[in-house]
């Protein structure tokens, strides 16, 4: 089983997540070569053959000519898999190779299931397994679902070559809006879910963030709401953070939430749902109303 992997240039720098890559490849057993448009001084380090093209002459991102670059690769490697994170580079390229090759695609995959890809759907409450049906299949990999493999050993260097003739050309790269707080950065995450209820529940995980000196995040749901700012959002479509503690109050434990706190060192679960999804990936599960029990903890943390 063979896996051609897609690696990303961004401002200059390949991209870290490309050992997500890798631990996808070792997950399913393939063998692994890769794909980079990028520089000569940023080369992924692994052991396989690398098919490499100048980003200085390319671009660092370009739709067509990306596209063409990395149909070449594949049609000298005749991969089983080709696979990209889960980002605007692959979520905008992968369709576009697949449509190319006439090929399945599978698209955040999140774990491997029982002969197939477990994603999400019905917006992340559920997950479902895929089986793809062509001969070879098109992935997009969520952020932080798989492990990253160790980047060692130096690639076999192979030189890709395309015209350059494009209708689209990458002008600049635009930052986000200011979000306020890195919580990468924090210890403590103490994070707000649909289940707080409603608005003024969310003081109440204010007040538990800082009694325990860290900061308040929160789930998609509550984002929409209106009730904290995106800044502070957890998950795939957020920030991913990897705090010694992660409390979990009203979260039910969608996929693309999991992905951004699967870094966690502990993690307390607070839901009324004893069977609800956080409790897979929770080291304590509270089953209990946070009205309640947030409360009684905060009484206890400041006596």
């Amino acid at each position: 089983m063979k896996a051609l992997l897609v690696a990303e240039c961004r401002k200059g720098l390949l991209a870290g997540d490309y050992g997500e890559l890798l631990g996808f490849a070792r997950a399913v057993g393939a063998s692994a070569s890769m794909v980079f448009v990028g520089y000569a001084d940023e080369l992924p380090r692994f052991e396989g053959r690398l098919h490499f093209a100048d980003a200085g002459e390319y671009g660092e991102y370009n739709p067509d000519v990306h596209k063409r670059l990395v149909l070449q690769a594949v049609e000298a490697e005749r991969p089983d898999y080709v696979v990209f994170m889960h980002s605007s580079y692959g979520w905008d390229l992968a369709p576009r190779v697949a449509a190319a090759m006439r090929a399945a695609q599978v698209s955040e995959v999140a774990a491997i299931g029982d002969g197939g890809f477990v994603t999400g759907c019905c917006n992340g409450k559920m997950r479902r397994t895929v089986t793809p049906s062509t001969p070879c299949t098109i992935l997009t990999l969520q952020p932080g679902a798989f492990p990253v493999e160790a980047a060692v050993g130096e690639p076999q260097l192979l030189h890709l070559e395309t015209v350059k003739d494009a209708s689209v050309e990458l002008f600049r790269y635009e930052p986000p809006a200011d979000g306020g707080i890195d919580l990468s950065r924090a210890e403590v995450v103490v994070s707000a879910g649909r289940g707080v209820g409603r608005r003024e529940h969310v003081e109440l995980v204010r007040a538990l963030a800082e009694a325990l000196a860290g900061e308040v995040g929160a789930s998609r749901p509550v984002v929409d709401a209106g009730w904290l700012e995106h800044g502070r959002q957890v998950g795939s479509s957020g920030q991913s953070v990897s705090p010694a503690l992660y409390v979990a109050c009203g979260i039910s434990g969608a996929i693309q939430h999991v992905a951004g706190m699967k870094g966690a060192g502990f993690v307390l679960a607070v839901n009324t749902d004893r069977d609800a999804p956080i409790g897979e990936v929770a080291d304590l599960l509270v089953v209990a109303d946070l009205a309640q029990f947030l409360p009684a903890l905060l009484s206890k943390l400041q006596t």
